[in-house]
Formats: C-alpha cells, structure tokens, sequence
C-alpha cells in the first residue's frame, strides 16, 4: 500500500509524532492507521510528544571540533533536571548532534525559525522552475510544496536525516530520547563555525 503525504500529516495531527516516526509507522503497519497507532504508543513515540510543552531550564552546552580544526560546533541541548544533563547518555546525543551540525551544517533548528521572506522566495523559485520544466500548471503548487519540503529537510537540523542512522531523523532521535530519559528536550540554539567562512 502506498503511504501517502496526507496520512502521515493525519498521524502526525493525531499523535504529534514526528513526519519520519509517523511514517515509519504507517510502512511498518502496512498503511492500517489503528495500528500505527499502537506502533507509535509501544515505541514510546506518543508519551514524548506528550512531553514537548514541560520546561527545560537545565542541559548542557556541548562543542565538537572536527578532525583537522577546519570545522567547530557549539550546541545548546536542554532538558529538565540536571540529573539527566549529567548522563553520560544526554551528553553522547548532545556529542551526536553536535556532529551532525558539523557533517549536514543546518541553517535553522525547525521550519518554525525560517523566515516567511525566505520560504516565500524559495516557494517563488521553485514555481518557476516547475513551469520552466514544462510540468501541467495545476501541478505546480503540488511540485513546489514537495520540493519546499526537501528544502527544509536540507536547512533544518530536526528535519535532517540523522548521520548515525539516516532512517530516522534528528527530531526522531531527540524524541527516542525523550522517551527514554521520561523529560523534555530541546535543541535551543547552535553555532557552526569554518574556517575561512563567515
């Protein structure tokens, strides 16, 4: 059965798991919705969601110089209690994230920081290129959004395959997390520096 974009933006609605959790789900359970469902409840997926408004006023600052010094991170990762922040597992996903700002160089952490002139300009870009390439104008709209999608899963760091398993993404590594250590956790800001870039 086909998984289309409209039944993982329903999971996702229902859940408020992520759009690679829900479709993860919907393919492992053949595309039946009820059984996602559980999917995503025994993978502990949904009680994380759940978590996502709780405070995170501890967590770390994490850095990751990368081999050859051409290549630095700082990162911010939060969560709740400073018992988590000092697990030698919090701070190997701060390590991993950290890594992957190094490796993918996001602009953003979520499509919620990007810039309304920005989505509109790339909106506008890729309109023209789907008229330039001769696709049906009812199309258009269609082909533009998809390929606004994969923009933002280049540019923004939660929407990224993850390097470590590029099957799940950031958000989705961060949720198993959330699941994992029973409290919140949050990207709140990072720095990627390179030498001779500004």
């Amino acid at each position: 059965m086909e998984i289309t974009a409209s039944m993982v933006k329903q999971l996702r609605e229902q859940t408020g798991a992520g759009m690679m959790e829900c479709k993860k789900a919907l393919i492992e359970t053949g595309g039946d919705f009820e059984k996602a469902l559980v999917y995503l409840r025994e993978h502990g997926i949904i009680k994380a969601a759940s978590k996502s408004e709780r405070v995170t006023r501890e967590g770390i600052v994490a850095s990751y110089i990368h081999t050859g010094n051409k290549i630095g991170v700082l990162l911010e990762l939060n969560c709740e209690t400073d018992f988590v922040a000092r697990t030698d597992e919090f701070k190997q996903l701060a390590k991993d994230i950290c890594m992957q700002i190094a490796a993918a160089n996001p602009l953003y952490i979520s499509r919620d920081d990007v810039p309304k002139e920005v989505i509109e300009s790339e909106l506008q870009i890729y309109k023209k290129q789907a008229l330039q390439e001769g696709k049906p104008e009812k199309m258009v709209d269609k082909i533009a959004e998809g390929r606004l999608n994969k923009f933002f899963s280049e540019v923004c760091l939660l929407e990224q395959p993850f390097i470590k398993d590029s099957n799940s993404s950031v958000e989705d590594i961060i949720k198993l997390a959330i699941s994992k250590f029973g409290e919140n956790i949050k990207i709140s800001r990072f720095v990627r520096f390179e030498v001779g870039t500004k």
